[in-house]
């Protein structure tokens, strides 16, 4: 495991396009089944991962909690999962239904999302403005394994309610940090840093 921040994208840039299958419902969802959403936030995250398995239930909380919002929520995983079977999209099935996630949970098996969205390390969080211009890339919260801080999402919260009550979030952000993108041999991206 190598502990990974990360990338912190520049603010305001656009999002990119995806198309990934939802394993759980068989389902393709595209990035276009959210423009009624005022916000979207892309997760990118996988079943193994201390570091996510660590916010795992925070993630259900926050999905439940702006489920009624105009928000909406994906879960990206872009692990190679030859090498790490526990990221399987069976397994990502089984986690879905073990954390009561509400929120789509896709599968990027050639990794080209993660690229795109300039993600690095699990978990990454990529929130989008209703022109889906990046406004927040950061952590969850303080939170990390061993830490002793609660989880409680509040990083990702308090830009959430300052947005939908049309107020700027500050551009100081925090990373995150987790595990490295388990990355195939030869799509490392140029951005890949681990610490």
């Amino acid at each position: 495991m190598a502990k990974t921040y990360s990338t912190m994208r520049e603010l305001g840039s656009q999002m990119p396009s995806f198309s990934l299958v939802e394993p759980l419902s068989g389902k393709m969802i595209k990035d276009s089944d959210f423009k009624n959403r005022q916000l979207l936030l892309v997760m990118f995250i996988c079943n193994h991962c201390p570091y996510v398995v660590h916010i795992a239930q925070g993630l259900t909380l926050f999905a439940h909690d702006h489920e009624k919002k105009s928000i909406g929520i994906v879960a990206i995983n872009s692990n190679d999962v030859e090498r790490y079977p526990e990221d399987s999209p069976e397994l990502m099935m089984s986690e879905v239904k073990k954390r009561n996630y509400i929120f789509p949970y896709l599968y990027d098996e050639s990794q080209k999302t993660a690229s795109a969205f300039g993600a690095s390390c699990t978990p990454d969080f990529f929130l989008f403005n209703d022109k889906r211009e990046l406004v927040y890339r950061g952590q969850f919260d303080g939170s990390r394994p061993g830490n002793n801080i609660p989880v409680t999402g509040d990083s990702l919260r308090n830009v959430v309610n300052l947005l939908t009550n049309n107020k700027s979030p500050s551009v100081e952000q925090i990373p995150s940090m987790g595990c490295n993108i388990k990355w195939k041999a030869g799509n490392e991206p140029v951005y890949y840093t681990a610490v």
